[in-house]
């Protein structure tokens, strides 16, 4: 079971809601995905004037629990603005904090993001911060109250998968009894599984099942491909080795000697 914040999901496969081809499809696939958490962005201009009303009405009728997002907010302020806003919209003190530093990586301002956690902690949120794979960083997210650590896999959208391996197995190995959700630059089913057996906890998705040619399909194929390596991680991996090493055991293989006289 996954559990974040003292809340456990049967399934390790999160979801975003933007970008899909319809209302329908994005039913479907959140459906087909199994996800038990739905994130969703909240837009000032839509909470002041009540729109997008069936779209709150299609993410209440998923049955997931909703965890809002920041998207798009650039500076501590404006993040710290916009979760106060979701948690009265939706009633919920999760949010998926995330303070952005370029517009061209869309990466994290991590200093921002230190920030804005530290206060929305000291307010009673339970933050869940979309950050890098930095270790400090992540130290001083840990210090300030996240319970949970969204680190990336690359640049959102970028389906390039995990770039930085050996940083990403540090924050796991640092971090052992901190729930981490990759989040952010997975753009296949197998980038979902090798971030599973690598001892994450979950994924968060949305690009690469929104933009898929089939979307309901590809959100299947993820939930398989992160039991899959949620599986193997628990079975235990083997270590991988310079050189081979025989799958067959040679000690008491008998060998026929071929009497060539005869």
């Amino acid at each position: 079971m996954l559990t974040l914040y003292g809340k456990s999901f049967a399934s390790r496969l999160l979801l975003g809601t933007a970008q899909y081809p319809s209302p329908e499809s994005l039913k479907q696939a959140v459906e087909a995905s199994g996800a038990e958490i739905v994130t969703v962005s909240l837009r000032r201009e839509s909470a002041r004037a009540l729109t997008g009303q069936g779209f709150w009405a299609l993410i209440e009728g998923l049955g997931c629990r909703v965890l809002p997002n920041t998207a798009g907010c650039r500076t501590a302020k404006e993040a710290i603005a916009t979760a106060q806003m979701a948690r009265e919209l939706f009633g919920t003190d999760w949010i998926k904090l995330e303070v952005i530093a370029n517009d061209d990586t869309l990466q994290p301002d991590l200093f921002g993001l230190v920030e804005a956690a530290t206060a929305l902690s000291a307010e009673g949120f339970q933050v869940l911060p979309y950050t890098t794979e930095d270790l400090s960083a992540a130290e001083r997210l840990v210090a300030a109250g996240c319970n949970v650590l969204m680190p990336w896999a690359a640049p959102i959208g970028s389906a390039r998968g995990l770039i930085n391996k050996d940083a990403l197995k540090t924050l796991r190995a640092y971090f052992p009894d901190i729930p981490l959700v990759i989040d952010a630059g997975l753009g296949t089913p197998s980038h979902s599984a090798e971030a599973m057996e690598m001892g994450y906890d979950a994924v968060l998705l949305n690009t690469a099942i929104a933009k898929a040619g089939d979307p309901v399909r590809m959100a299947e194929a993820f939930a398989k491909a992160v039991e899959a390596g949620r599986l193997a991680f628990e079975a235990g991996l083997i270590e991988p080795r310079d050189m081979a090493a025989p799958s067959t055991p040679v000690a008491g293989t008998p060998f026929f000697k071929i009497d060539h006289a005869s």
